[in-house]
């Protein structure tokens, strides 16, 4: 599951996702690290059309409404939260306790509330639309 990939475009970076969501395990939190205009929600837009729970046109941005539940997979946005006990109150807990796929964009500034197993995806802008893509497991 580890990997570097590189993408050219937007429509290469959703590809690339549902490739991504073949490999993921059925329950689990997968982190979607980078800068603003990285592509995480063109990203999630992929891994969520992969897994089937909803196709890529019908999946958006969770950044004022902070989740988006698409059947079997939950998709988190926690850019415009500062604090940890702000962060608490969405009971991530309960979350990560479903049998399903929690897409998380911007939650590695809040690691102490992120489960020590995951897979974290870090998405760097390149030149134009393309973009790097690095995927680990993370186990601890």
């Amino acid at each position: 599951m580890n990997g570097i990939f590189r993408t050219g475009s937007g429509d290469e970076t959703v590809a690339l996702g549902r490739r991504i969501a073949e490999e993921l395990p059925k329950k689990g939190v997968v982190l979607l690290i980078g800068d603003l205009g990285a592509g995480k929600t063109t990203l999630a837009k992929g891994i969520v059309e992969g897994l089937g729970a909803a196709e890529s046109n019908d999946v958006s941005s969770p950044t004022f409404t902070l989740i988006h539940e698409y059947g079997p997979v939950y998709h988190i946005d926690l850019y415009r939260l500062d604090l940890a006990s702000e962060v608490a109150t969405l009971g991530l807990d309960e979350l990560f306790d479903r049998d399903a796929v929690i897409l998380i964009e911007w939650g590695e500034r809040f690691p102490e509330l992120m489960p020590p197993d995951r897979v974290e995806i870090r998405l760097r802008s390149l030149d134009g639309d393309a973009r790097e893509i690095r995927m680990e497991r993370i186990t601890r």
